[in-house]
């Protein structure tokens, strides 16, 4: 299908993160579809180690000055956005100096998960919600990477789920082997203040979980990976949504 409206949800794309599935192939499956004339956009966090100046990343006012509200307790939430290096390919970053000025993703200095990674994770899929709906840009797909973009399909089938706003959008999930580490028990008490309650990840709690959980709250499940592992091959072979194995990027226009 032409023209379509295409949103790339990640917590990594090349070239802000090097090295890493995830992020090239984001890169090569957005830029695919960009070229193929679809309206495409990504959104993903500003992380500490993104260098603004090299990446010519602006504030957009506009969208900017927005609070996120988590567990009570309201966030600013700030917008920058950047042109893909030698394309015209435009890419958001979600932004909040309480959770993603640090340099580290995930881990401490200490190779401990930070405590507030739930946190984090819940504005960044906050955040990417009402930025799109402050854009008034409806996308026909929303394609998700990455563990944190997999609380974005929590909400959207709850806290948003009598929202029209995404109602006819198609909701895609690949599914990599990312490293997992375990999310503070709090996370149950968050997601409840938004009134998200009886998910089977609240028992264990980690990116994995979360992941998982999502994978019955999409249309479509894809493997990111060529195999998966961990449970994850497992939770993908029961999952409710049609379900697409690995596909190579140069095929990608089959999901959509």
């Amino acid at each position: 299908m032409s023209n379509q409206k295409i949103l790339y949800v990640t917590t990594e794309m090349f070239p802000y993160q090097e090295d890493s599935n995830i992020g090239t192939t984001v890169n090569k499956m957005s830029l695919k579809m960009h070229q193929q004339g679809h309206d495409v956009r990504v959104f993903m966090p500003r992380f500490g180690q993104i260098s603004e100046r090299k990446f010519q990343l602006h504030e957009v006012i506009r969208l900017s000055g927005m609070n996120i509200i988590i567990n009570d307790l309201d966030q600013p939430l700030i917008i920058k956005v950047a042109s893909l290096p030698g394309e015209r390919l435009q890419v958001y970053f979600i932004d909040n100096d309480e959770y993603f000025k640090r340099k580290q993703f995930y881990l401490d200095d200490n190779s401990e998960p930070f405590s507030d990674n739930d946190e984090r994770a819940i504005f960044f899929a906050r955040g990417v919600i009402e930025t799109i709906k402050k854009l008034n840009w409806v996308p026909d797909v929303i394609h998700l990477n990455g563990w944190m973009a997999s609380f974005v399909p929590l909400y959207l089938k709850t806290f948003y789920k009598n929202d029209a706003y995404f109602k006819d959008t198609k909701i895609i999930l690949s599914v990599y082997n990312e490293d997992d580490a375990p999310l503070d028990a709090s996370v149950e008490q968050k997601l409840k203040f938004d009134n998200i309650k009886s998910l089977n990840a609240f028992s264990n709690p980690s990116f994995r979980q979360f992941v998982i959980e999502s994978m019955n709250h999409v249309d479509v499940v894809v493997k990111g990976d060529e195999f998966l592992q961990d449970g994850l091959e497992e939770a993908f072979n029961s999952s409710t949504a049609q379900k697409f194995d690995y596909l190579e990027a140069d095929s990608i226009e089959k999901l959509y």
